[in-house]
């Protein structure tokens, strides 16, 4: 995985005390470095001290930035004093990318000329103009934070996130493998709402799909180096030889559709012609597709493919796209999310067992193999979905946590026990703003992360699902 970069600037102002500017190039580098990402910082020659100050200084910065488009996914503004705002207004409001504001304290003991830095006021002006100039950017807690501290580490962890879901959003290809079911009017989407915010939707009809798999020969190379492969990704035991080669067949297909079209992402049509013509249901196959880094949600549906993605490029990790499916006992606070095995195995406690779906299994025995089985591992989780209406995307965000609480053996599927604070408020809250059945998940503590993405960089109506 490529290392993220960030790019420097560094303000100044000129009757402030100058050897300041030294060591905050010296130590925002040292502490950028040190968390792992990489640097780009101008020339110290280039402007005085290579700092900015003036307009002039910042056309110079901005050229410079121009001239290593590509090279970095965000932009660390750096206050080692009460800085110029006119020069940071001139230098990134064609940046293109989020900007960190980083102002530094002043310690006690060290407030005379030669080392007070008033960076606490000086961080106002320059967040007052890019609110004036429409400059996007992200502000952290503390409000001022040395470099070098613990706290600045996380505002790059955090920081690091938000650049990667807004770089990662801003512009993707969404394949659409099928048509909607007739069935679920929950997942219909707005394409053109989708494009407004940088999302291409391709299409593909799902019988171009079955012919494909058709044209292919159980011997192919591309199908047994397929086979291997998911044989080694879950447990192939109880699955007949037939069945293991029509879904590495599926499989080899749909790569083609994503290294042909370049999709990111896909929603795919999950039932019921796979399971009617082809007689294998593609969970599986969505699980190993999330689990290597390509966002899948099943059952057409294209918002949760939408969240699924934003979640995987904050965690990096999987997501999971999953049901709103049961309550846990009489606890307001617990919820069993589930889906039918399509959970990447990187999010389940053990390796998952392929098996025939039990719901098709019902009224045509043997049609539905590909459910991969198991139980979603416990974590702290961020779940979120959203909906387009009104040629607007509206996303929420809230955190919770997968818990070890058991459930019953013969439950089939993927499923876990999420515990929620406030659960039962939540989901009147989403019943009410038309959201549907489905959430999507991903490891770790993010709203903080997404809200900032999608509210302050990306454009989506972010609704609060939360108490505050």
């Amino acid at each position: 995985m490529k290392k993220q970069t960030f790019a420097l600037y560094f303000g100044n102002r000129g009757f402030m005390p100058a050897e300041l500017i030294s060591s905050a190039r010296r130590e925002m580098k040292q502490a950028v470095e040190n968390a792992g990402y990489g640097v780009l910082m101008m020339n110290e020659s280039a402007t005085r001290y290579g700092a900015v100050e003036t307009r002039e200084e910042g056309l110079i910065y901005a050229e410079w930035l121009k001239s290593h488009a590509g090279e970095f996914e965000g932009v660390i503004l750096c206050m080692p004093i009460f800085i110029d705002e006119n020069g940071a207004m001139m230098a990134l409001r064609d940046a293109g990318v989020p900007i960190l504001m980083q102002a530094y304290p002043d310690e006690i003991g060290k407030m005379d000329f030669a080392h007070r830095r008033d960076a606490f006021c000086g961080k106002f002006s320059v967040t007052d103009v890019f609110e004036q100039c429409r400059i996007p950017y992200t502000v952290l807690k503390p409000h001022v934070v040395h470099p070098l501290s613990p706290e600045f580490r996380q505002n790059l962890r955090d920081f690091a996130a938000v650049c990667r879901v807004v770089n990662g959003m801003k512009r993707f290809n969404l394949g659409c493998i099928g048509a909607r079911t007739t069935a679920f009017k929950t997942v219909r989407f707005d394409e053109i709402a989708m494009q407004r915010h940088g999302i291409n939707v391709e299409s593909f009809d799902l019988s171009e799909l079955i012919a494909k798999v058709g044209l292919l020969k159980d011997n192919d190379e591309s199908v047994q180096k397929k086979k291997e492969h998911l044989e080694n990704y879950a447990d192939f035991s109880r699955v007949p030889e037939e069945k293991k080669l029509t879904l590495s067949k599926v499989s080899v297909v749909i790569d083609e559709y994503i290294e042909e079209y370049r999709l990111d992402a896909i929603a795919l049509r999950c039932w019921n012609e796979m399971e009617t013509y082809l007689r294998v249901c593609p969970c599986v196959l969505v699980s190993e597709l999330n689990d290597r880094g390509i966002t899948c949600s099943c059952e057409i549906d294209m918002c949760s493919a939408v969240t699924m993605r934003a979640l995987s490029l904050a965690s990096e990790a999987p997501a999971a796209c999953l049901d709103w499916n049961n309550n846990y006992g009489d606890d307001p606070d617990k919820v069993i999310l589930f889906h039918c095995g399509s959970t990447a195995q990187k999010l389940m406690q053990k390796k998952g067992t392929v098996t025939s779906h039990k719901m098709f299994d019902k009224t045509d025995k043997g049609s539905g193999y590909g459910t991969n089985e198991g139980r979603i591992a416990a974590f702290p989780m961020t779940f979120s979905n959203c909906k387009t209406e009104d040629g607007k995307i509206t996303v929420y965000f809230s955190e919770g946590a997968f818990t070890s609480d058991p459930i019953e053996k013969n439950y089939f599927g993927c499923a876990g026990v999420a515990k929620i604070e406030g659960l039962q408020d939540k989901l009147i809250r989403l019943a009410r703003g038309g959201f549907k059945h489905h959430t999507t998940v991903t490891p770790g503590h993010l709203k903080s992360v997404l809200s900032e993405a999608f509210r302050v960089y990306l454009g989506y109506d972010v609704v609060k699902i939360d108490k505050e």
